[in-house]
C-alpha cells in the first residue's frame, strides 16, 4: 500500500465508519509493533482493574519529582517565526570557569564568559528528558535547556501549520542556532543531543561551521544517529518492520488530520499505549514505575499531527559529512546496547568516524539511557566536562539518583 492510499483509507474509515473502523486501519499499521506489549497489557488487565490503574497513575504523577526542575525562562524565535521556549540554570559569575588566554582574547573581554552547555531533547519529549542530568549539573555549569518546535512550552512549527512546509532535521539545526544566540551569545559551548536531538546538533554544524570551529569546546551524541534510520528494524522480523514501513507514514498522516478523534482514542487505549513506550523506551525490567510514567507522560502530550509531521524527517536525515566538523573536539558517543529505536551499532558508526571519541555502550538499556541509567551518563558527562574544563577537577556532580526500583540507598 502506498501512502497515499493509505492516507485515503484511512480517511474514508474516518469519515464512514467513525473512529472505530479508523483505529482498525491504525492498528494494522501499528499492530505489528504493539504485540510484545499487548501481551502484557492483557495480563495486566485481567489481573488489575481499570479505576486502579488510573489511581495508581495518579499516584505516581504526584509521588514523582521528575520533570520539576525550572530555570530562568527565554523565549528565541526560528527564522519561521516559530516561538522555541528555553531555560537557563545559571551560576555564580565568580565561578565561571576560565579556559585560558586564547578563549579570552577570542572573546574580546578580561572576565571570560562562562561554557554553557547546551541540551537537545529527543522526538516526542521535552526538555525535561535531562531530569537527572540537569539535577546533577545545576550551580556546576552553565546549562540551557529548550523544547524543539512543536514540543513541550515551545509552539508550534509555524511553517508547518501555515505554510506547509514539510518539517526537516536542518530546520531544527536552525532553530537551535536561534536558541545558541539568545541564550549563549557569547563564550564556549557544550552541545549535548540525545536522538533526534543528536541530528539537531549535527544540522547546526552541517550549517554553521563556524560555530563549531569557533565556540564549541566539546559535545556529546547520546543515542542518536548520523543516518541510515530507514534501515533500522525496531526489533521486529523483517516482514514486520516492512509491512509498517509501508503504511505507516500515510497511517499518520491521516491520524493527524483527525486529531481531536485520535486523542480520544490514545486515552482510551492508555495501558497498550504505555506498554509500547515502556517497551521502546527501557530494556531493563527493574526500572522504577515513577521513572516510567514520567516517560510515558511526555510521550503522550506529544499531538499525534506532531507525531506524523516529523516522522518523515528522519528517513532523510544524512548528517555524516558534517561529523567531520567534530573531530578535533573531545567528543562522547553513548548508547543504550539494547536501544530498538536507535540501535547501538549507529553510535558505533558515529564513533568510527571520530577515532578520538569516547564510545560508552551501557548495558541493560534501551533507547531513554539517560533516565534508565542516569548515573552512567552524567558520570560520563562530567568526566567530559572535566576534560574541556568547564568543570573543574575535584568538584562534585551528584544528586542524579537512581531510576532502579530494586536499588538500595546509597
Amino acid at each position: 500500500m502506498s501512502e497515499s492510499s493509505a492516507v485515503a483509507a484511512a480517511s474514508a474509515a474516518m469519515t464512514s465508519g467513525g473512529w472505530r473502523r479508523a483505529t482498525g486501519i491504525a492498528g494494522a499499521a501499528l499492530g505489528v509493533l504493539a504485540a510484545g506489549a499487548a501481551a502484557t497489557v492483557a495480563i495486566e488487565r485481567m489481573t488489575v482493574g481499570r479505576d486502579m490503574r488510573r489511581r495508581a497513575r495518579l499516584a505516581l504523577d504526584s509521588a514523582g519529582p521528575y520533570g520539576t526542575l525550572r530555570g530562568t525562562s527565554g523565549r528565541a524565535y526560528a527564522d519561521d517565526g516559530t516561538e522555541l521556549y528555553y531555560e537557563v540554570d545559571d551560576v555564580d559569575p565568580e565561578t565561571a570557569v576560565d579556559l585560558g588566554p586564547r578563549r579570552r582574547r577570542l572573546f574580546g573581554r578580561r572576565t571570560p564568559a562562562p561554557v554553557t552547555v547546551v541540551f537537545s531533547h529527543g522526538y516526542c519529549l521535552s526538555q525535561d528528558s535531562w531530569h537527572f542530568q540537569r539535577a546533577a549539573l545545576r550551580g556546576v555549569v552553565r546549562t540551557v535547556h529548550w523544547d524543539q518546535r512543536s514540543h513541550g512550552r515551545s509552539g508550534r512549527g509555524v511553517g508547518q501549520i501555515r505554510d506547509g512546509v514539510p518539517l526537516t532535521i536542518d530546520q531544527l539545526g536552525r532553530d537551535l542556532k536561534a536558541v545558541i544566540d539568545a541564550a549563549a551569545p557569547e563564550g564556549p559551548i557544550v552541545l549535548v543531543g540525545h536522538s533526534m536531538g543528536g541530528m539537531t546538533v549535527m544540522a547546526l554544524a552541517a550549517q554553521y561551521p563556524e560555530l563549531i570551529r569557533e565556540r564549541v569546546v566539546a559535545t556529546a551524541f547520546v543515542g542518536t544517529s548520523s543516518g541510515r534510520l530507514g534501515e533500522v528494524n525496531f526489533g521486529l522480523p523483517v516482514a514486520g518492520v516492512n509491512a509498517v514501513r509501508r503504511v505507516l507514514p500515510g497511517v499518520l498522516k491521516a491520524l493527524g488530520q483527525r486529531a481531536e478523534l485520535v486523542e480520544k482514542g490514545r486515552r482510551a487505549t492508555a495501558d497498550l499505549f504505555a506498554g509500547i513506550i515502556k517497551r521502546y523506551s527501557f530494556a531493563g525490567r527493574d526500572i522504577d514505575p515513577a521513572v516510567a510514567r514520567f516517560a510515558e507522560r511526555m510521550i503522550e502530550s506529544t499531538p499525534i499531527d506532531v507525531v506524523a509531521e516529523f516522522y518523515p524527517a528522519f528517513t532523510d536525515h544524512d548528517k555524516t559529512e558534517a561529523l567531520g566538523l567534530f573531530t578535533d573536539l573531545p567528543v562522547l558517543v553513548l548508547a543504550g546496547v539494547d536501544d530498538l529505536v536507535t540501535p547501538s551499532g549507529h553510535s558505533e558508526a558515529i564513533a568510527d568516524l571520530l577515532p578520538e571519541a569516547e564510545l560508552v555502550l551501557v548495558p541493560d538499556a534501551g533507547h531513554l539511557v539517560m533516565l534508565e541509567h542516569p548515573e552512567v551518563v552524567t558520570d560520563r558527562l562530567a568526566d567530559l566536562l572535566t576534560r574541556v574544563g568547564a568543570v573543574p577537577a575535584g568538584v562534585t556532580v551528584g544528586g542524579y539518583g537512581s531510576t532502579s526500583s530494586t536499588a538500595q540507598p546509597g
